[in-house]
């Protein structure tokens, strides 16, 4: 056995430069990854956590509006209550504590901090506080800004410190007027602890400034009466003027803001802004940038190392691939020499397919036929019972025609010219009704079906029973055709689907040979799909015979070949559409086409 050595092949030299060159290229493309995924996982993290910034602070703000709604609407409603009004007026000890009473229990059903009733002059007259040692009961509130608003424009809203208990709230203020006179003002505090408590679940830092920047409500309650922006000078002297917010220090928050994010005591954060109906004030929502990062950093490692893993495997089968290349290509030769005999055999296998599926083509265009065929001979067969009526159809006409030509000669002779054209008018029409005749039974007769389009219903009826109808009417059974619309057009081919009624109708007509009182309904009605019914009120169709009635064959009568409601059922499916058996409302059978609109 042979022992081969890369010093004395050929191909060593090449298979080696393509290793060198394969491990360069892995190390470049393992560098650029590193910096591709190092750069993707930073803008991803950015990304993911701006995204859940924005909703979560959509959803918090949604939180204070609705705590906002709930409580705006009730000192509107106050300003008409009618004791708030009384004791405003009269300013009697009575009526304000009546009102104490009446407030205290209204906060406590609608969950308010505290509403209370100030004068014009800016004296509490009335609290729901009014048992607690922090009554609002007799403080002058004059100096507030919600006050002095409310007083001029009617309305005003401050979150502010309660001068009296300390704690920060929302004030909702509303003026009283009476007869054009400014009587005071009703005021209902909010206080959001239970919404911070809810904001508070959450990962992310919930905040809200006024228009001045203070921090007013917080998840972080550190933060509150600080200011998120530096404040000026003549700000914080406005601030403490309006003792809006007591003596807090409204120290600035250690706000550093870099690439995006916004750092707080050493803490990254993602910043989201939602505006909110409070004067002045914005919902900041700062979302933790730290876990969206772990999370990219760690998809980006994954990634690295299956890149790596990649790599590392790309180099080791190309050092394979160095090894085996003299056995693949013996693999080769030998794999031509099996292809070239595989092709061979392939070749005669097309040949015989090729010979397989013109025989089937073959087969198909004979069944094609075959059915037209069938079809056209169920045609004649049926011109065969209807050539009688047609015959005497055609005799009445021409002995018509024979009488008026004989009376116009006479009135010829007479000089009779008008009554002469008279007769002649007559045979034009009588002519013309031999040709309708004729003509329909060489339609019928037709071998080749024209493509199927939009036929006229009536005229497809009116043809059947041309036909027909003569044969009808010497059986002596009546005929009730019924059109919903006689505008209707389906789509189908008008000589196929004459042949359809003309045979639903004769085995009708059959059906009720022994029936005293024949009787044959013809409706159509429907859009979309058209329905035709032929109903009779002969004895039925045998139960035995329902399930195999439209298979080939299959008859109830005794001179019957039971093909007529096959090529019936297979010409109706040709349409587009069907054929079935239906109950009859006249007690017999009944079949039902049903056709699409044309």
């Amino acid at each position: 056995m042979a022992v081969s050595d890369d010093s004395h092949d050929p191909r060593a030299p090449f298979g080696r430069r393509r290793l060198f060159v394969a491990a360069v290229v892995g190390t470049l493309v393992l560098l650029v990854a590193a910096f591709a995924l190092a750069q993707w996982a930073a803008g991803s993290a950015r990304a993911r956590a701006d995204a859940e910034a924005r909703q979560n602070a959509r959803a918090h703000a949604s939180l204070l509006e609705s705590e906002l709604q709930k409580f705006r609407l009730l000192p509107r409603v106050l300003t008409e209550f009618p004791d708030v009004r009384a004791a405003l007026a009269d300013k009697s000890d009575a009526a304000s504590r009546r009102l104490d009473r009446e407030l205290e229990q209204l906060a406590a059903r609608t969950d308010a901090a505290v509403l209370y009733v100030i004068d014009a002059d800016g004296t509490t007259i009335a609290a729901s506080n009014w048992r607690a040692p922090t009554s609002f009961v007799g403080e002058n509130y004059r100096f507030r800004p919600y006050f002095q608003g409310a007083m001029r424009s009617g309305q005003a809203e401050l979150f502010a410190l309660g001068t009296v208990s300390g704690r920060p709230g929302l004030y909702l203020a509303r003026r009283v007027d009476v007869g054009g006179r400014r009587l005071g003002v009703i005021v209902l505090k909010v206080e959001f602890d239970k919404l911070e408590a809810r904001w508070a679940d959450s990962p992310a830092t919930t905040l809200v400034t006024d228009a001045a920047g203070i921090v007013v409500m917080s998840s972080e309650p550190r933060w509150r009466f600080r200011s998120f922006t530096p404040l000026s000078a003549a700000e914080r002297q406005r601030l403490r003027a309006t003792r809006s917010y007591g003596t807090a220090s409204l120290a600035p928050l250690p706000v550093r803001r870099s690439d995006g994010d916004i750092d707080i005591g050493g803490a990254p954060f993602r910043q989201a802004d939602e505006r909110v109906s409070l004067p002045g004030s914005t919902l900041h929502l700062l979302q933790p940038a730290e876990p969206a990062r772990d999370s990219a950093n760690a998809t980006a490692r994954v990634i690295f190392l299956v890149l790596l893993i990649l790599v590392g495997a790309a180099i080791v089968m190309l050092l394979r691939l160095v090894e085996r290349q003299t056995l693949r290509q013996a693999a080769h030769d030998a794999l031509e020499r099996e292809v070239a005999a595989r092709t061979q055999d392939l070749r005669a296998a097309n040949d015989e397919l090729r010979q397989a599926s013109d025989r089937q083509a073959e087969a198909d265009r004979r069944y094609r036929a075959a059915r037209e065929e069938l079809a056209q001979a169920s045609r004649l067969g049926s011109i065969g019972q209807i050539t009688a009526g047609v015959a005497h159809e055609i005799n009445q006409p021409i002995a018509a025609i024979r009488t008026f030509a004989e009376n116009g000669l006479r009135y010829l002779d007479r000089e009779q010219a008008d009554k002469a054209r008279g007769n002649l008018d007559h045979i034009v029409e009588l002519t013309a009704r031999v040709g309708a005749i004729t003509g329909e039974l060489r339609n019928f007769a037709r071998r080749t079906p024209t493509p199927l389009g939009p036929v006229s219903l009536q005229s497809a009826i009116d043809g059947t029973l041309l036909l027909i109808g003569d044969r009808l009417r010497a059986q002596g059974i009546a005929v009730d055709v019924s059109l919903e619309d006689p505008a209707t057009q389906v789509h189908a081919e008008r000589v196929r689907l004459e042949q359809v009624l003309v045979n639903l109708l004769q085995n009708a007509a059959d059906a009720v040979k022994a029936t005293d009182k024949p009787r044959i309904t013809l409706t159509a009605r429907g859009r979309d799909p058209v329905l035709i019914d032929i109903a009779d009120n002969g004895p039925g169709v045998p139960a035995d015979l329902r399930p195999q009635l439209f298979t080939p064959f299959v008859t109830g009568r005794p001179d019957g070949l039971g093909l007529g409601l096959a090529i019936a059922s297979d010409i109706m499916a040709g349409f587009g559409g069907a054929l079935a058996l239906i109950d009859s409302p006249l007690g017999g059978a009944a079949f039902r086409l049903t056709l699409r609109p044309a």
